[in-house]
Order: structure tokens, then sequence, then C-alpha cells
């Protein structure tokens, strides 16, 4: 123990530690910006198929480096409503697979390349333009970085075989795998990440300092102190969404325990087809093979755990059920979940449907004035009152989303997309506040007895169904993404000269006799409202064609 000096341990570990976090930060970052709209179309291709479900979480955790991340994500989608809870279970049960990504890539002994990958990550994300470019620059740093902290940490642990009381300590680990477990299931618990934790694991394993026995130990205890971020994510949430995060718990932690009976007969399996023996000690005190049985351990647990439980998801849904009971209030509006933002791609495709809802909400607002104003319909009018409260709060709430994602790494093209959905959901509400004026004028008709001439009536009816034919045509090609060339702005032109003659004939009408100057100044407003409807959608028109001024 005289050996043993805290002060520098403690700074290793923790310095260590956190490169290490940083490291796999900017990674996940990087790897998710170059990804670009790949994880949205991945993520598109989710069906109720358990299967396609599972296969989905292994490449989305593989591209985020992160299983919590996943599953907090999951978590979210539940609680939006965009996924069921079986089909956010296979997404987990891929995702604990997809995580073990991480222990191979570390099991590698590349620690050599960790300076050179952070010199050549630097170079081209100061000195190269393009931002794909950056994007893989950040890779390279965090994972440079990563390595360089699993390196540091590695020799802040090697003193640990000089003092007693750690390998005290160890010895019962190793005696009692229970323990075991709960250490790394706490461990976990604390630092909010299993790869970091598996790092530390194989820098005490390597240094001699853990068995191969019981670091397969620490190994399951961090598969369930993984499941904890997920769980802390669902509080507050519905109630899928909290069984969501429960089904994750209970698959690792059933897995564990069955797995704690097979243990010694998992760890022959793991050696029969790792190369080298585990406990080979190198004249430096070192084991150089351990590293890639933990990972490989890692990874046979987590596929075996899958493969056994993708049979019986539902049953595992139904337990959730049980344990967490009542019903779920239907609902159809989509939830805008903070725990999404920590992966934009999924929280823009999350936005994305809420404006779509809000489009949908801005057209029936049209087409209700439109039959409150020509056919005296006060149901109708109530209810464009009651629509014109929920497209404000939508264009709040979207726009308050938006801009929390403008603080997270997003890549160029994401920064496009959110700046012209704030354009989008600006043009949206002030559409709807002319629907609601026209609203008004309606109201007011009906009160104070006030009726168009035919000739008056026909004309305004033809210019609302030009506007909301063109509303309908660019809100469908803006929402689900076609082909901009798809996109025909004619109505645009056909309402700017339908107002310019509709204003001449009413003129006319005025000259004749035929009309009031008080339904005139009505009839002009009515006009110039759905001009200015139509001038809002057209700017919408111009974000699909991406030419907004």
């Amino acid at each position: 123990m005289e050996n043993f000096q805290v002060l520098p341990f403690l700074y290793g570990v923790i310095g260590g530690l956190g490169l290490f976090l940083y490291g796999m930060k900017l990674m996940s970052d990087g790897l998710q910006k170059s990804a670009g709209d790949g994880l949205r179309k991945i993520l598109e291709k989710l069906t109720s198929n358990r299967f396609i479900g599972a296969f989905v979480g292994i490449v989305i955790t593989s591209i985020i480096q992160s299983s919590s991340a996943t599953t907090v994500m999951v978590v979210g989608f539940v609680n939006a409503g965009l996924l069921k809870l079986t089909q956010a279970l296979s997404v987990v049960l891929g995702a604990n697979i997809g995580t073990t990504i991480t222990g191979q890539i570390i099991a590698f002994k590349i620690t050599d390349f960790a300076l050179p990958a952070i010199g050549i990550g630097v170079f081209m994300r100061i000195f190269l333009k393009h931002p794909r470019i950056h994007y893989y620059g950040e890779v390279l740093i965090g994972f440079g970085m990563l390595f360089l902290g699993l390196d540091i940490m590695k020799d802040s642990f090697g003193p640990l075989k000089s003092s007693a009381g750690f390998k005290e300590l160890f010895v019962t680990f190793s005696k009692n795998p229970v323990m075991a477990v709960m250490a790394g299931a706490v461990l976990t618990m604390i630092i909010q990440s299993s790869s970091a934790t598996l790092g530390i694991t194989m820098a005490l394993a390597f240094n001699g300092i853990l068995d191969f026995y019981t670091a397969a130990a620490f190994v399951l205890g961090e598969n369930i102190g993984t499941t904890v971020t997920a769980n802390l994510a669902a509080i507050g949430t519905s109630r899928a969404a909290r069984r969501a995060a429960l089904g994750h718990f209970l698959f690792n932690l059933i897995g564990v325990i069955y797995m704690l009976v097979f243990l010694k007969f998992m760890m022959t399996a793991v050696d029969s087809f790792t190369p080298g023996n585990p406990d080979f000690v190198s004249a430096d005190g070192t084991r150089p093979n351990i590293s890639r049985h933990i990972a490989n351990f890692h990874t046979l647990f987590n596929i075996i755990n899958t493969l056994l439980f993708l049979p019986f998801i539902n049953r595992l849904a139904d337990l959730c059920i049980i344990l967490i009971p009542g019903r779920e209030k239907g609902r159809k509006e989509i939830i805008l979940d903070d725990n999404l933002l920590n992966t934009p791609e999924m929280a823009i495709s999350n936005a994305r449907k809420e404006v779509s809802r809000m489009s949908d909400q801005v057209v029936e607002m049209l087409e209700l004035s439109k039959k409150g104003f020509f056919e005296k319909d006060l149901k109708s009018i109530r209810r464009v009152f009651e629509l014109e409260n929920s497209v404000d709060l939508m264009e709040k709430n979207i726009s308050e989303y938006l801009t929390k994602l403008f603080h997270k790494p997003i890549s160029e093209s994401n920064s496009y997309r959110i700046n012209t959905m704030i354009h989008v959901i600006h043009d949206l509400e002030k559409v709807g506040d002319y629907a609601e004026s026209i609203t008004k004028y309606a109201d007011k008709m009906i009160r104070e007895k006030i009726s168009f001439s035919e000739d008056a009536n026909e004309e305004a009816q033809y210019l609302f169904d030009v506007a909301i034919r063109f509303a309908k045509h660019v809100l469908d090609v803006y929402n689900k993404d076609k082909d901009p060339e798809e996109l025909s702005t004619a109505d645009e032109d056909l309402i700017d000269e339908l107002k310019i003659n509709l204003k001449n004939n009413h003129l006319g009408r005025l000259n004749q006799g035929v009309c009031t100057a008080e339904h005139g100044i009505l009839y002009v407003d009515l006009i110039n409202k759905l001009e200015k409807a139509g001038d809002n959608i057209f700017n919408i028109a111009q974000a699909v064609l991406g030419t907004y001024k």
C-alpha cells in the first residue's frame, strides 16, 4: 500500500474518464450529423414486425453509439404516440446488441492511433470547409479522445495492484458474483454510460485486478445499470412510455439472473472462439488477451438474450402492463418530447409530424370559415375559434421546441430544415388568423343580418375554393416530402388576378346600387384576407422550393 498514491490515481481516473466520455459524445454527435437523413429513414422502416424493430435498434445504436440514448429516444416516441409498446420493446432489444459494438471497438489494441486520429480530425475540422468533412473530423477527434482516455485510465489503475485493500475487495467480488453484478450496476447508474463502465472494467482486467469471471459479472451488472437512464427519462410521461422503460429493465434483469446460473458455461463458450488465454499474464503483470474476451462475452450475452426474448415480446409487454396498470387516455396529438432532443434527426421528424397536424387544423379552419360565412353555420364558427387557440398554442410549442434543438449539435442540413419549419409554422399561424378574421365577419353578418348579392357570393366562394385548393396542394407536398417538381404555384397567380377582378366587379355593383358601402367594406376585407392567406401559402411553397425570402 505504501507505493499507492491516492491523488495521482484520482487525477488519472477522473481525467481519463472525462476524456473517454467527451470522446464518446463527440464521436456520437459526429456520427449522427454525418448520418443526416439516414436516422429518420431508418425509423420510417420500422413496422410491427419485431425482427425489423430489433434490427432498427441495432442500426440506430451502432450509429449513435449509445443504447441509453436509443432507449430514451424510444421512450420519447412511445410518449408521443409514434410507437406501440411492442414496437418499442423490439427496438430496445436490438439496442442492447448495438451497444456492444463500442466494447468491440475498445477491445482492439489501437491506442497508438489515438493521437494521430485527434490530429487528423482537428485538421479536417479547422482547415477543410465541407460540412460533412467537419463531421468526420469530429468522429476522428472523439475516437482519439476515447482511446486516449482509456489509455490514461489503464495506466492509473495499474498501481491498484499494490493495494491490499483493493485486492481483498476484488477477491470478494470473484467469490460472490452477485456483489460484482451489483457493483457494476451501481457504477453504471452513477456514470450514466455502460460504455464507460465497460471501459473501466476492461482497464481493471487488463491490469490484472479483475479476473475474467469477475469482469463478466461486472458486465452483467452494467446491463442492469444502463436501464436507469431510460427509467429516469420516463418519469412524468405516459403509461405507455413508462412501460417501455420498465420493459428495458425487466429484459436486462431477467437476462442477468438466468445468465448468472450459466456464467461459467458462457465463459467457456466465449473462450472457445476467442483467441488467447484470458488468464495469461505478461511480464509487466498485465493481461493482454482479456479485453477481447470481455467484449465477446458482452456481445454474446446480449445476442442470446435478444433471441430468447423476441418470440415472447408480447408476453413481456403484458407483464409491463400488469406492473403498470391502467388505461392510456387516447390522444391524437403528437407530444414534442424533450427526450428526443439528444437525437436531432428523430426530434425533427417528430416536430414535422406536429407541423403536419397544425397544417390539417389550418386547412380545416379555412373550410369551416367558408361554411360559416356562406351558410351562416354557428357550429362551424365556434369550431374555428376553438381551432385558433389550438393553432396558436402549437406554433408556440413547436417554435420553443425547435429553438431548443438549435442548442444541440446539428448538421447544416438539419439547421436549414429547422429554419424552414419555423418559417412554415409562422405562415400557418397567419393563415389561421385570416380564417379567424373571416369567421368574425361571418358572425357579424349573422348578427346584423347582412347579406351579399348572388353574384358577389358566387365570386367570393370561388376565391375561397381556390385558396383552399392551393393550401391543400402546397401543404400536401411539404408534409409528405414530395418532389418539389410536383409543386404548382399557379393558384397564387389566380388568387392575385381574382382579387383585382372581384374588386372591379364590386365597384361596378356599388355604382349600380346593387350593394351598400357597408356591405362593400366587408366584401373587400374578405377578398383581402383570402389574398393574404394565399401569400402565406405561397411562402410555404417557396420553402418547399428552397427559395424562401
